[in-house]
């Protein structure tokens, strides 16, 4: 794979993830704040609270998730095998990686795996 695209996905990919840890630093404070001088309320101002730290604990999985999957298509690059489809071990068109740099599946593996879960 071309050494300059692949230079590119890691600046890409380090800047996303630098900017996932500066959201859930923002979303971690925003936790704090609904939880703080919790005081007896009304059933409305609970349930608004619980809706809002559901929505941080989804925001912040959603999150998770895409950090381990850009910490492992880092690895990939250290490695060398970045763009490499991990089923079929062909390569990733340069497109997808440019739409989802973290991709561990050609576009027909994906295909087929998502036929599988439905």
């Amino acid at each position: 794979m071309d050494k300059n695209f692949v230079s590119r996905m890691k600046t890409y990919l380090v800047k996303l993830k630098n900017q996932i840890y500066v959201n859930l630093a923002h979303e971690s404070e925003d936790f704090k704040e609904i939880i703080k001088d919790k005081e007896p309320k009304d059933l409305g101002d609970i349930a608004a609270d619980d809706i809002g730290r559901s929505i941080l604990e989804a925001l912040s999985n959603q999150e998770m998730k895409q950090l381990r999957l850009i910490d492992s298509a880092l690895y990939r690059i250290e490695n060398g095998h970045y763009g490499i489809c991990m089923v079929c071990e062909k390569r990733i068109p340069q497109e997808r990686l440019e739409a989802i740099p973290y991709a561990l599946l050609c576009i027909n593996c994906k295909t087929s795996e998502e036929r599988k879960n439905r």
